[in-house]
């Protein structure tokens, strides 16, 4: 599972950007830009570019509290937010500061697209800054503290809050729709094929209509959610706080599978990696899983000697070709 920014140490303060940001400097703009928390719309959390063996510290940033959401990279620029009540934007070649948005206590991610930066905080107050000059452009408050990052689909924005609503807005900041659940949403939303979907406390998956916002259909997950879904195809995969990893057909809106650790099962509150072929996903019980896509099974791993995993009897080359 790669990534293109640099690690969020929580409760330090401090961002770190870590050599693969600079491998994928020289390559198409898509292959260093991270514009939502996971990514892309489907969250499935890999970014293309090469993992080096080791991984060199370029810079680092300290902020005057914890940095709890991931950071966004586009146009050069990381954009993050902290619990000083500060949203930054860095150059992403050497952490130099840009500029700094005072946006209250942010926990959640940003989301970056059409030169605005969007993020909620925890006074649930959902801000619209302009990018380049680090300018108010508006907000919008909802009833609850807000951890979701937000997503844009084309002109509209969505985000979730503890008021136990996933919002649409424009682009202008006009409520478009809203879609009550029955419990907080912590989840960013994803979206495919003109839906939206979100996981969350009141241990359903919904798929939306990103036009109109009406509910298409529900699965019953059978435990409470506080994870971003992971999109591929017609598969959406998602853990859960009743010790489950699952696979869901979201047309079919049936379970296509479920995983379960086999020794003291604990809850998935992390968001899943998806590639062509493995579903990567940590656990509460301080494991990480690599499951088969197609079938939910875990995929066996033994240690590397120099300390990867890798699967038993093979080589770090055809582990690499298995996360693409």
């Amino acid at each position: 599972m790669r990534t293109p920014f640099g690690r969020n140490l929580i409760g330090l303060g401090f961002l770190v950007l870590i050599l693969p940001v600079l491998a994928a400097a020289d390559r198409e703009p898509t292959a260093k830009e991270w514009p939502f928390f996971r990514g892309n719309l489907q969250q499935t959390g890999v970014a293309p570019g090469p993992l080096p063996d080791k991984l060199d510290v370029l810079w680092k940033f300290s902020t005057k509290d914890s940095i709890e959401g991931a950071p966004a990279v586009a146009g050069g620029v990381v954009f993050v937010g902290s619990l000083d009540e500060n949203l930054y934007a860095l150059d992403l070649d050497n952490g130099t500061l840009k500029w700094k948005y005072n946006a209250g206590p942010l926990k959640a991610a940003p989301a970056v697209a059409g030169g605005l930066v969007f993020v909620g905080n925890s006074d649930g107050i959902f801000h619209c800054v302009d990018a380049a000059q680090g300018t108010k452009r508006w907000t919008f408050e909802t009833a609850g503290e807000i951890v979701s990052g937000a997503l844009c689909a084309g002109e509209r924005v969505l985000f979730g809050s503890y008021d136990e609503t996933l919002y649409c807005l424009d682009t202008k900041g006009k409520q478009l729709w809203k879609f009550k659940a029955q419990g907080p949403v912590n989840g960013s939303p994803a979206v495919a094929e003109g839906r939206t979907f979100v996981a969350g406390c009141d241990s359903s998956l919904h798929v939306i209509d990103v036009a109109n916002g009406k509910e298409e259909k529900a699965v019953d997950l059978g435990g409470q959610s506080g994870a971003t879904a992971a999109l591929a195809g017609e598969s959406l995969y998602v853990g859960t706080m009743s010790n489950e990893f699952q696979a869901i057909d979201w047309k079919k809106g049936e379970v296509t599978w479920k995983f379960r650790a086999a020794r003291r099962p604990q809850a998935f509150y992390s968001s899943a990696a998806v590639t062509d072929t493995l579903v990567v996903v940590g656990s509460r019980d301080n494991n990480i899983y690599a499951l088969d896509r197609k079938t939910g099974k875990q995929v066996e791993l033994r240690h590397g000697e120099s300390g990867r995993l890798l699967p038993r009897g093979r080589g770090p080359a055809r582990l690499r070709r298995q996360l693409r």
